[in-house]
């Protein structure tokens, strides 16, 4: 298929280069011209403009926009819906808010655009790995999009699915995020435990190697403590701290909403 990806940061040029791996057409557009350059390295074209943009794709359009949520995708979308026709599709495939995902989706919905909300994981590893997406949006347009998102996932059947409507994309990938903050905070605090067990002499590089394998508490975050604990035993020069995205207070904030108890991703908040 041919597509526009807007946004060439480390995941939107990543992505791009999966697709063009694939065997899709990918046009670029990024205020950053270096990164403009480097996908049209790869084999990909590139704009100077959103304008530019929508004018070298052929219609109906498929975008993907991959960048920052809040204030930088509201804009872009209202960019593009005064570029865009009918029957063109606009993907979000950011971190952003479900709610605003809800209000883009009425407001394309109403010039006749196509929407789907694209919670995307995997981050610097979904170039060779693949990446998990779990997808919000009409299901006739979402199996339209089916070529782009086999491309993308881990397998042609694994790792991605239409989850429900407009929204409920961001919305998944709003608790996914959630979830990790919660593990994320039981693994360090639980590493914690073993460090300060001074008399047992326990080597925490150790521990998590064991426990990759065959362990109930085995998963791809272990996997990474674990690579990191190798190459850095006391963790020096590590923040004692992840920097909040946003999806774990967004996740707590619908708890609330919904009567739902969810005291462990809250406390990993604070």
């Amino acid at each position: 298929m041919q597509l526009g990806m807007i946004g060439l940061g480390k995941m939107g040029a990543n992505m791009a280069q999966r697709l063009l791996n694939g065997g899709h057409q990918v046009t670029g557009f990024d205020p950053n011209a270096d990164a403009r350059k480097q996908l049209e390295g790869k084999g990909g074209g590139s704009a100077a403009s959103l304008e530019a943009l929508v004018q070298a794709l052929p219609a109906p359009r498929v975008l993907w926009l991959m960048v920052p949520s809040g204030k930088v995708t509201d804009d872009t979308v209202a960019a593009l819906l005064a570029l865009l026709d009918k029957g063109d599709t606009m993907i979000d495939g950011g971190n952003s808010n479900y709610k605003d995902s809800l209000g883009h989706a009425a407001k394309c919905k109403d010039k006749g655009v196509n929407y789907v909300d694209c919670g995307t994981s995997g981050g610097v590893w979904g170039l060779a790995e693949g990446y998990s997406m779990m997808v919000g949006g009409d299901e006739q347009v979402v199996e339209t999009l089916r070529p782009i998102f086999e491309t993308l996932a881990p397998g042609k059947d694994q790792g991605w699915g239409r989850v429900g409507p407009a929204g409920s994309g961001h919305f998944t990938k709003m608790v996914h995020n959630g979830i990790e903050y919660g593990l994320m905070q039981a693994y360090a605090e639980g590493f914690s435990i073993l460090k300060h067990k001074q008399e047992f002499g326990l080597d925490l590089a150790q521990v998590a190697e064991i426990w990759r394998y065959g362990s109930v508490v085995r998963s791809w975050l272990l996997d990474l403590a674990a690579d990191a604990l190798k190459k850095n035993p006391q963790m020096d020069g590590v923040a004692p701290y992840v920097v909040d995205s946003g999806e774990g207070r967004w996740t707590v904030d619908a708890a609330m909403e919904l009567s739902v108890s969810a005291p462990v991703i809250t406390l990993s908040l604070m």
